[in-house]
């Protein structure tokens, strides 16, 4: 009878879902994201797709290397205005850098 106790007890605990403990990196990493995403929106939206006006072009299949888009940000190019460190300080480009990053990652590409 102990067996089956026993064993009924390990099954019931290998079918439980393991779940992630939540430590405050995903918490930092997360809040760095929607700090990210924010400025993100509040910058970019306006004109890359899906935004206002619709200008830019489409920034996850942008292929430019990070500094360059940080180049284009502070100095613009073609119709997109410069952004200097007073409009979007180090640390918003910073998050809205991230922001992209992750975008680009979670994009599923097409076959």
């Amino acid at each position: 009878m102990r067996t089956i106790i026993f064993l009924c007890a390990m099954i019931c605990m290998a079918c439980t879902a393991r779940r992630m403990p939540v430590t405050s990196e995903n918490r930092t990493e997360s809040a760095q994201l929607a700090h990210g995403r924010d400025k993100y929106m509040q910058y970019c939206q306006k004109c890359h797709p899906m935004g206002e006006t619709g200008l830019g072009p489409a920034l996850n299949n942008l292929p430019a290397p990070g500094f360059i888009k940080r180049f284009q940000v502070r100095h613009g190019l073609g119709a997109m205005p410069a952004f200097k460190q007073d409009v979007i300080s180090r640390n918003d480009l910073n998050g809205i850098m991230r922001y992209m990053r992750s975008m680009k990652k979670s994009e599923k590409l097409p076959v």
